[in-house]
Formats: structure tokens, sequence, C-alpha cells
């Protein structure tokens, strides 16, 4: 029997137009000492073709402590207001996200996955901080980076929202979030922007395939055997 506590994965608030915040009050999910709360013990992740991941207690600690300030910033910022609609058809975050002013919003498919919302909250919170030059409160690091390098940053830290919402609080997997996890946590998240929006960043696909001729194929290969289809990018294409 899992011993593990059942608490919810921490959801935006109200102010976002979305779900009422979780509070935390399960035993063993308590903040101490006025510092974020414990997290669960991780479970190992599996996906139908059987490919696992095994997030580590520590990592999925240093994810919490820059992704609760973050959420609480969405909820409570008067300054800026990002909304998630919902739509009838997958779509990766960047798919989805317009962004006109101070108002950011993001489409997904809420009623299939409620809890994806959280993760593609903090993908629109990034862009949208980075449009008023706010980006280094949340994303360290991020100074001078721009393009493909800026947006692969914001891609993998809402992987990690992912990830730490599936490890430690069983979140429903989401096949738009899975791909980009797992791409990730296997060394592939290049590979899998570069092959899904190499119209978008032509000059680092153009890098990356002149830098190991075969690091397209190899991707397409792993991505397959893990998700038993082609990958984003190469789909439409009939893996050609």
């Amino acid at each position: 029997m899992d011993s593990r506590p059942s608490s919810s994965f921490p959801q935006p608030g109200a102010r976002a137009g979305l779900l009422v915040l979780t509070v935390l009050v399960t035993a063993g999910v308590v903040a101490c000492g006025g510092g974020p709360p414990e997290v669960p013990e991780p479970r190992p992740l599996v996906i139908r073709s059987g490919a696992r991941l095994t997030p580590d207690k520590e990592r999925l600690r240093d994810i919490n402590a820059w992704f609760r300030p973050q959420l609480e910033n969405i909820n409570q910022d008067p300054s800026f207001f990002i909304q998630v609609v919902d739509r009838d058809t997958p779509a990766h975050p960047w798919e989805s996200l317009v962004i006109e002013g101070d108002t950011a919003t993001i489409g997904l498919e809420t009623q299939k996955s409620p809890e994806a919302q959280t993760a593609y909250l903090i993908y629109a919170h990034l862009h949208l901080m980075d449009r008023m030059g706010r980006l280094d409160e949340w994303l360290p690091g991020a100074q001078g980076l721009e393009g493909f390098e800026l947006e692969r940053a914001m891609v993998s830290r809402t992987s990690d929202v992912w990830l730490f919402g599936r490890s430690a609080f069983d979140a429903t997997p989401y096949e738009p979030l899975e791909e980009i996890m797992y791409s990730k946590e296997n060394g592939y998240l290049d590979a899998f922007l570069l092959t899904a929006r190499g119209d978008e960043f032509p000059e680092a696909r153009q890098a990356w395939l002149q830098e190991d001729p075969q690091a397209l194929e190899r991707y397409r290969q792993w991505f397959v055997e893990t998700f038993e289809e082609e990958p984003p990018g190469l789909r439409e294409e009939g893996g050609s």
C-alpha cells in the first residue's frame, strides 16, 4: 500500500481565473520553519512503452523551492494576468500562447488534464515576465540569453514543474508534457525542440545537424521507441 501523502499538485488560484489554490494540509506535507512544504517521496514514472524515470527527492526539493514562489506570484501580483482557456485538441505550451500587453492566454485541454494547467501557466508566466523585463526574478542565469537558448531554458523549467507534479503528486499523464519531460530527462531536449520547432530556430537547428549529422536519426529512433510514434515535426511528414 502506498504510504505517500495523498495531496494534490499545487494549482493556480482564482486570480488567474482557474482552480482554487490547493492548501497542503495532509500529514507530512507541512511547512517547517516558514519554509516551503516538504515534498512527498518521489514515485518512479513509467509510460506505456515501459520507459521509466526515477526522480531524486533532492531534485524535487530544489524544484519546489522556486516553483511555489513563482506560482504565488502568478496568483497574487496585480500587475499582470494569465489565463488558461479550454481547447479540444492537444497542444504543447508554445503552440497556444498569446501575449497582449500585460495579459497572457494559453490554451489547454483542461477537461482532459486539469493538473497540466500549472505547468502551462509557468511557461506563460516566464514568457510574460520576459516581455515585461522581469525574467531575472524567476529564471536565474537568463540574463543575456536570447532566441533558442532562452526558449530552451523556459521549456526546461516547464518540464521540471511537470516532473515535480507527476512524481511527487501523481499528476495524471498528459502526452504533450510527457514528450517534453522524457526528452529532457534523457538528454534530448535540444533535439525535441529543434525537430518540432526547427522553422523558429533555423540557425540553431543547422548548427545542431552540422555538429552531429546522425543526431536527428538517433533522436527519432529513441522517440519512436519511447512513445511508439514519430516525434513532433516529423509526424506530418510520415517520419521521413
